[in-house]
């Protein structure tokens, strides 16, 4: 566990109007009951998850594709809502340098299609660790009703693309899309952080209307990681709130669901990486993830109540 002070409480964000597309089929009640005996409750005691000395070791195994888990609950509190979750990278991309280098519309520029993606200096990559905690989440999720949706699950030969990946949560009317990654800051510099889209008119970008959810999801998936993992904000990072809005990605700025993307810690910093590196501790990221996303789409039902 980082010595860093106790992550103090993150602000609300701004109230956002009802969404219309769908109601959530079961009453508000079920919020507690999923929050705290609903399967993905933090339930993890003690703190810590890794000290930095498994960074000097190899590398973890290769994630391994599992059986087909089969289709998301009929019934349960999320029952009715989609979720889109985006493993940052792919493992192959650095095989396909070409194809991920070419550059596609962002709205208000030009991107590559994806990029390989930071590793710890032992080697473990963040594509690897981006579908490990995807997956968990996804079971998590799955597990509450939700029907949850990949932008790829490791059987792509490279990406996909940043529109691509925005495109897919798009089309599935996601009520709430969270890209994972982690990130490649210098050593020393440590924690995770939320980055939200930013009020983008340009050209086939228009995020004028997710601003707002995304930054209610934004708030809530930031309290809930800190929680879960027991780790704090970045400390390099729009000053330690874990809290960021840009308007260069692509993967935001061509949402038109609400989206966020969740940097998970500094795989650059060997304490960061023990942690990252430890599949206890993305047991714990996943629980964060499935229990912030879970407490914006219910709140999104008590006002629809």
């Amino acid at each position: 566990m980082s010595n860093s002070p106790t992550p103090q409480p993150f602000p609300s964000g701004p109230s956002r109007p009802p969404r219309s597309r769908r109601l959530l089929t079961v009453a508000a009640v079920a919020v507690p009951v999923l929050l705290l005996a609903g399967g993905i409750g933090y339930g993890v005691a003690g703190r810590g998850g890794g000290t930095g000395a498994d960074d000097a070791k190899a590398a973890p195994a290769p994630v391994r594709t599992p059986a087909s888990p089969g289709p998301s609950p009929s019934t349960g509190p999320l029952s009715g809502k989609v979720v889109v979750l985006d493993p940052g990278h792919n493992t192959k991309n650095r095989l396909h340098t070409a194809d991920i280098n070419r550059q596609v519309d962002v709205g208000n520029g030009r991107k590559e299609c994806d990029t390989t993606g930071t590793e710890t200096n032992a080697g473990y990559p963040e594509a690897e660790f981006t579908l490990d905690v995807v997956r968990r989440a996804r079971k998590l999720l799955r597990a509450q009703g939700a029907e949850v949706r990949l932008t790829h699950d490791g059987d792509r030969e490279f990406g996909p693309c940043v529109d691509e990946r925005a495109e897919i949560g798009n089309e599935a009317e996601a009520d709430a899309a969270v890209s994972v990654h982690a990130d490649g800051a210098p050593a020393g510099a440590r924690g995770f952080h939320v980055i939200m889209p930013g009020a983008v008119h340009a050209g086939k970008a228009d995020t004028r209307a997710i601003t707002a959810p995304s930054h209610d999801l934004g708030t809530r998936l930031a309290a809930s990681f800190a929680k879960a993992t027991d780790t704090s904000p970045a400390t390099y990072i729009n000053g330690g709130t874990g809290l960021d809005t840009r308007s260069d990605l692509g993967g935001l700025n061509l949402s038109r669901v609400p989206k966020v993307f969740l940097e998970c810690g500094n795989m650059r910093d060997a304490r960061d990486a023990g942690l990252l590196t430890s599949a206890k501790w993305r047991e714990r990221a996943a629980r964060g993830i499935a229990v912030g996303v879970a407490a914006y789409l219910t709140e999104d039902a008590g006002e629809k109540s």
